[in-house]
Parts: C-alpha cells; structure tokens; sequence
C-alpha cells in the first residue's frame, strides 16, 4: 500500500504541475474539463494565512521521492504559494527506502520538517514519541470534517488525517454469473459467509465443467476458481471484526488477536483454498490481490480496495472485463475497512499554523480531482461526499466508475455507515505486528498449521511487538 500511494502522490504532483500551467472552466467532471485549480473562497479559520500583509513565512515539505521528481513537488507547493504569498514551501525530497530511516535521525538532531507525507503504519509510531503536532484545530469552523474512519489519533487526538479514503469491497466478474445464471451480489446488503462460500463453490469449475459442489469436482484440475479473498495481511482485519473480534481492543490497551474469533476468521479464509476448494493457494507475500483474480480472466469475486477502480479496473473493462462491485460477506457484523496515505505536521515545528495551512490545502478535494478522484484511484475525505446527493453525484458520475447505483451502495453507502478504522489509525508498533503477522501465517495458508496453532504458538512474539518491546 505505501508503494501505490506513493505512486499516486507521485501522479498528483506531476498533474499538479501541469495544472499550474492551464486554467480551465469549472465544468462537470463527466466532460473531463474539471478545474484542478485549488478553490480559495469559504477559507476556514487555518486558512487565516492567506493575503499579502505581513513578512513571508518559509515551512519545509518532505516527501519520499527522487530529486528529479522535486521539480514537480515544488511546482505544487508553487501553485499553493500563489494563493498564499505569505507561506513559501520549500520541498524536501527523500529516496523511499531511507524515508523513515532519515526523519528517525533528523528527530533525534531536532531538524525535522515541518510538515510531510508519511506511510499509514508509521503515524502512530511518530505520534507515541511526541512527533506529531496536535492538529485537532486544523478543520475548525470548517463546513466538513473528514471522516472519522480516516483520521489518526493519539490520546483521542487528531494526529493526522489520511489524504485520502480507500475501503474494500467485492468485485466480480459479471460474465461468469450470467454464465452460470446467477443472481448478482447485493451492493446494499452484506451476503452471509456460507451463502458466500456456497456461491464461490458454484462458480469454481473443473476441466469438466463440473463446480464445487458436484461430487464429481476434480480438484486437481480447476480452470476457473470461485473467489480470492486478499490475504496481504493488513487486510486480514477485516474479517477479524467481521466475526465479531479484534486485533486490539477498541481502546488500543490490549492486543487480542488470540480470541477465538480472530483465529476462527483467519481459519476460514484459510479453508476457502484448504477445505472448499473454491481459491487459489496464495502466499500473501504481495500486494496483487486484482492482480491474480479478476485480472486474470480465471477468478469470479475478488476482494480488493477502491483504488483498483482507477489504477486498472477501467483499463480492463475497456478491454472487455465486465465487472461489478459489491459489498464484502460478513461472517457476522457488516464491516469494512479503510485506509489511505498522510500528510502530517511535525511537532517540531515554528509554524504549525501555516503547516497545517499547506496540508489542509494540499489535502483538498479539487487538487486531486481530476488525476485521482475521478479516475477512480482516491476516494473524497471529507464527510459531505457520503452525505450530499449533488457532491456524491459529481464524484461517481462518470464513465470511469462502475455502474452508478452499484458504486454507491457498494462503496460510497458502505464507506459511511460500516467502515472501521485499520489499527495504524489508532495503535503504533503496526509495521512491525503486520510483518510478524504476515510471517507467523505463512504456515497456515498451506495447511501445514492451523490458525489456532499458529496464532497461540507465538502469541507471545506478537504482544511483544504490540508492546513496543
């Protein structure tokens, strides 16, 4: 996920590079004339910065990228200081894989930024050691907030809020149900897991043409499985909740990923390739769930973020994929989960205000709109888009998106009223638990341990690392 956000980022400035140049009508986005331009009218009270009075203010921006990229990064902050002469952004730009490493070691000298983007996993990390700046004042008097699923907190307090939302869902091949004279998933209410499994059965063939459920099946020779429920272990939280369970009490004092219900929700994503035959085996070392499903030609539901709408579910039903979205199966409770790459204000910071100025309006739906918005890639931040008919419209109304009434039951609807936050919003320490985790359950999605075994053997290990030790 930090390498697809970061790709995005990437495309956002490199767009926002090229709106500086342009300056188009403020048309419907369905005619693909949509203004980038950022809109400067209803400022909120963090916006107070803006005008021409006073002595100009100089903030840096960090960002993991390469120095050729800075270019285009500062272009943006360019743009931002057209519109706010008394703040000028100086971009910082860091190569990815020494991004953490290198603001660890300027924290320590007192040299952070002012402000810059960060991966999901490490907000709350920065955070417990007093990192973060308090931004709980950053939306006051705002019309909007954003959602509350998408923003981090520390001590109950707004650390960071994610530049943009992305849920799961379920997408499906519509051919393959025709085919198979089905009726389609509901986008507005949650089908149950056995009438899931039973329904990925039915769409799993052998060379035969014989499904899951025949007792003539030839589980050696599948040429179309019925599902691929992601394993990238993140995205395992889900089902956690789903059944009824959690990672980390709602509080973040406690790890329980050892209740039963956690263990029974992994076990049962494990037998969907174990016991029903009806996924194929996978290691859950990457982050190719579309990839290896829909994409393939070979797989009937997938689930998978929103941001696949964009970066290749559009291509592929240009190229003649005909697909659906739908909400996920519950095992009990109706839930997804949501995620999406930060901006962040550091703590040690001479100018918090006119950093959270640069985020905030960095931040904002119109700089993204045409690039990540309507290509499907990002979904809004801010709570209007799930709640106002013309804002939702103007967002999903759009020959990138699947069909209108779908998307919105299966994505919009289920973003506002059942998406949970991922634990990095709430508990630090995760990069380190998700990497353990993703470790610990290799053996389970082979068979050779089972959930149970596998999560009570290094139990230990896990709260160790929820402990911070």
């Amino acid at each position: 996920m930090k390498k697809i956000i970061a790709l995005l980022l990437c495309l956002l400035m490199v767009v926002g590079m090229v709106a500086c140049a342009t300056n188009t009508d403020n048309n419907d986005q369905t005619d693909g004339s949509q203004d980038t331009t950022p809109a400067t009218e209803n400022s909120d009270s963090s916006d107070d910065t803006n005008g021409n009075d006073g002595d100009v203010v100089t903030i840096t921006y960090s960002y993991w990228g390469t120095p050729d990229e800075a270019a285009s990064v500062q272009a943006v902050a360019d743009k931002f200081h057209e519109e706010y002469p008394n703040i000028k952004v100086e971009v910082m730009a860091i190569p990815n894989e020494e991004y953490v490493t290198k603001l660890n070691t300027m924290a320590t000298a007192g040299e952070l930024p002012d402000c810059g983007i960060m991966n999901e996993s490490g907000v709350l990390d920065f955070a417990s050691d007093g990192l973060l700046y308090d931004i709980s004042a950053m939306y006051e008097g705002a019309d909007s907030m954003p959602l509350d699923s998408i923003t981090f907190k520390s001590e109950g307090k707004p650390v960071a809020y994610s530049a943009a939302n992305e849920v799961l869902s379920l997408y499906y091949n519509k051919d393959m149900f025709d085919a198979a004279d089905l009726d389609y998933p509901s986008a507005t209410e949650a089908m149950t897991w056995d009438e899931f499994v039973t329904l990925a059965k039915t769409l799993t063939l052998d060379a035969n043409g014989n499904n899951a459920l025949s007792p003539d099946f030839d589980k050696e020779n599948i040429k179309q499985y019925g599902c691929v429920v992601d394993n990238w272990t993140w995205q395992l939280e889900v089902w956690a909740l789903s059944n009824g369970g959690r990672w980390f009490t709602e509080d973040g004092s406690a790890c329980t990923i050892n209740d039963p219900k956690v263990i029974e929700s992994i076990q049962k994503v494990a037998d969907l390739t174990l016991v029903e035959n009806c996924m194929p085996y996978n290691a859950g070392l990457e982050d190719n769930g579309m990839q290896r499903s829909l994409l393939t030609g070979t797989v009937a539901m997938a689930t998978a973020g929103a941001w696949n709408v964009g970066t290749c579910l559009a291509t592929a039903r240009d190229e003649g994929l005909n697909y659906g979205v739908a909400r996920l199966p519950k095992m009990v409770n109706e839930v997804t989960i949501c995620t999406g790459g930060p901006q962040v204000v550091f703590s040690q910071t001479k100018h918090p205000e006119e950093a959270m100025t640069f985020i905030k309006w960095y931040m904002k739906e119109e700089n993204s709109w045409d690039s990540l918005i309507a290509t499907g890639i990002w979904m809004p931040i801010l709570e209007e888009y799930y709640t106002d008919e013309t804002l939702t419209n103007k967002w999903i109304d759009n020959p990138n998106f699947p069909d209108h009434d779908e998307y919105k039951g299966a994505v919009v609807d289920y973003a506002r009223d059942c998406a949970e936050s991922t634990c990095w919003y709430y508990i630090p320490h995760t990069t380190e638990f998700i990497e353990l985790l993703r470790t610990v359950l290799g053996p389970v999605w082979t068979g050779e341990q089972t959930a149970e075994q596998a999560i009570t053997e290094n139990y230990d290990a896990l709260n160790a690392v929820f402990m911070g030790e």
